[in-house]
């Protein structure tokens, strides 16, 4: 959504880098390119004039020309000017003291109501709610069936006593809905409304009737953030006719400039609580200002994406898998899949990576990054069979072309597959029980026997040899045989070094062994 204006703003920013002191030419031309960046992004004229003041007036004072870094400084500005227009501060729903709190959806037609409608109730379902979904769009064909099939999806409950299409009453049904969720124990209940292609009078009296009749303790606006300077006026309209108290942006992966979503706070005092990134029901955020920003600016958002991870990822089975590592198990082919099926619940592999730091820069590659390569490796998997997963040097040549057979892939995909697989089994077993790099022992920070003297059987430390290499050719020669011949691991007092054994994971009757035990 942000692209041009996250590569405009990068652009004019890195035309400052190198720049001891800002001249008020540099902060003049800085402004004005953010200027074009923001118009360019569909950003309403308003906003753009009060936005770029501000930034103007605060890089000409003394926070910049003091710093030891201008450039940086102008970037930290415009990320907190921009934090202001997004709203500021993360605003939550509102839950009513007595349940259930009542959310009523509002906006026209075609901007998504029936969709984020579901993906709103899986949001809430997840954090322990226990919500109903309301088929009060009774105009739409067929909007009462999409929102059966939606809540389906959820794993949520759907009060339609009406067929929709026409027939029935949305203002009976919002009322009767209320009294059904208190029945039913549920907390949370949603009500989706007819929208219109335009606004007009017939539309604003039934949403203004349905707010009546259940006093809902939210009213949500569900704005297309694709449709640009309309979805502003599309706000301001919904303002002056019902009343709102909060904005949810749908279509936020689409390919519009997003000037919706920098304007519709500032034109209409109304926070953004919500954001609609994708077309599946999990493709749903809560809104937070800052973390806008910083994609903008191409600073990243770690925190949304550890919170998708916290999402995605089972605790139970997390735990499993650091307790298996650390207990000397291997990770197997099972536990490779079960963690790539994770990292799909979470979303596009190119939109995780765009959360990053610094990938603004990496577009391009982003673009080329196939999710469907886990789907191909996730194949290959399923069609082994448990033994083949738990211990992959079993599979022989007509193994792997069972497997290619199978998943419908090339046996050097599963080649490459098995290959990959069991390199990163050797670098978990390197770093297996904190040893971290084996076969270096007494080395600070590097295997078992780190920062300790080895000992022989004795207990004590082996002596040190007496003799250095000698300064004669033909001596030296000599000493330098007899160290070839010795066992690596030998010690000049001939004794075995058993801090390398027990660095190294072998076999005990091989320590012993090499102990001389």
């Amino acid at each position: 959504m942000f692209a041009s204006l996250s590569d405009r703003l990068s652009a004019t920013f890195r035309g400052l880098r190198g720049k001891g002191r800002l001249s008020e030419a540099d902060i003049d031309e800085t402004v004005r390119e953010i200027r074009i960046a923001l118009l360019d992004a569909d950003v309403a004229l308003p906003v753009v004039r009060e936005f770029c003041a501000a930034i103007k007036a605060r890089a000409l004072s003394a926070e910049v020309s003091g710093a030891l870094n201008p450039a940086q400084q102008v970037v930290k500005i415009v990320h907190e000017q921009l934090v202001l227009i997004l709203g500021g501060e993360t605003r939550r729903l509102r839950f009513a003291k007595h349940p259930p709190t009542v959310i009523l959806l509002a906006g026209l037609q075609g901007a998504g109501k029936t969709t984020l409608a579901g993906k709103l109730a899986l949001y809430l379902r997840e954090q322990g709610h226990t919500p109903m979904l309301v088929a009060a769009d009774l105009q739409r064909p067929n909007a009462v069936d999409q929102l059966r099939i939606v809540g389906e999806r959820a794993g949520v409950p759907v009060f339609a006593p009406e067929p929709g299409n026409g027939v029935g009453d949305p203002v009976a049904v919002a009322r009767q809905s209320v009294d059904h969720a208190r029945i039913q124990m549920r907390d949370i209940v949603i009500v989706d409304t007819a929208g219109r292609l335009a606004i007009d009078a017939e539309l604003m009296q039934q949403l203004r009737d349905v707010r009546e009749a259940v006093n809902p303790d939210e009213v949500l606006l569900v704005v297309d953030a694709m449709i640009g300077q309309d979805a502003v006026r599309t706000a301001e309209e919904f303002e002056s006719g019902v009343g709102f108290d909060g904005v949810v942006l749908t279509k936020l992966d689409g390919d519009a400039r997003g000037g919706a979503a920098l304007s519709v706070v500032s034109v209409t005092g109304r926070p953004i609580l919500f954001a609609s990134t994708g077309e599946k029901l999990e493709d749903f955020e809560a809104f937070h200002p800052d973390r806008m920003a910083s994609r903008i600016l191409d600073m990243g958002d770690v925190l949304t994406l550890i919170e998708q991870a916290e999402r995605a990822f089972d605790a139970d089975e997390a735990e499993r898998m650091a307790r298996k590592v650390s207990q000397g198990e291997d990770f197997t082919l099972e536990d490779f899949l079960g963690q790539m099926q994770a990292v799909k619940k979470m979303g596009s592999l190119g939109k995780l990576l765009g959360m990053l730091p610094g990938m603004g820069e990496m577009k391009a590659q982003l673009d080329q990054v196939d999710d469907r390569e886990l789907d191909r490796v996730a194949a290959i998997i399923q069609s082994m069979t448990p033994a083949e997963r738990q211990d992959p040097k079993i599979l022989n040549g007509s193994r792997r072309a069972r497997i290619a057979r199978g998943s419908g892939t090339q046996v050097s995909d599963v080649n490459g597959l098995v290959e990959r697989f069991g390199e990163a089994q050797k670098m978990m077993r390197q770093m297996r029980g904190g040893k971290g790099m084996p076969a270096m022992p007494g080395m600070p920070g590097f295997g078992a026997g780190a920062g300790k003297k080895s000992k022989g059987r004795s207990g004590k430390a082996p002596a040190k040899p007496k003799k250095g290499r000698s300064g004669n050719p033909a001596t030296r020669a000599a000493q330098e045989r007899e160290a070839l011949t010795r066992t690596p691991a030998e010690t000049p007092g001939g004794s075995t070094d058993p801090g390398l054994s027990r660095s190294l994971d072998l076999p005990d009757d091989v320590k012993r062994l090499l102990e001389g035990s």
